[in-house]
């Protein structure tokens, strides 16, 4: 396999989303109910829920900016 090199520019809210799905992914990974057989399936509804969940959070709450806004 070749070594390359990866690069990724995450906006605030892109890291946040990627940071919950990947929490979401390795209890997923603990639990047993991700594999190398389902990977790409679990990292996937990983994101959904990591997604669903901060448009529940964005509707629920008003941030600082929006109040002063």
């Amino acid at each position: 396999m070749e070594n390359k090199k990866f690069y990724a520019n995450l906006q605030p809210s892109e890291m946040a989303i990627f940071n919950a799905a990947a929490s979401i992914f390795s209890s997923y990974v603990v639990s047993g109910k991700a594999g190398f057989d389902n990977e790409n399936a679990m990292i996937k509804k990983s994101i959904e829920i990591s997604m669903k969940m901060a448009n529940i959070v964005e509707k629920a709450v008003q941030s600082d900016d929006e109040i002063a806004g």
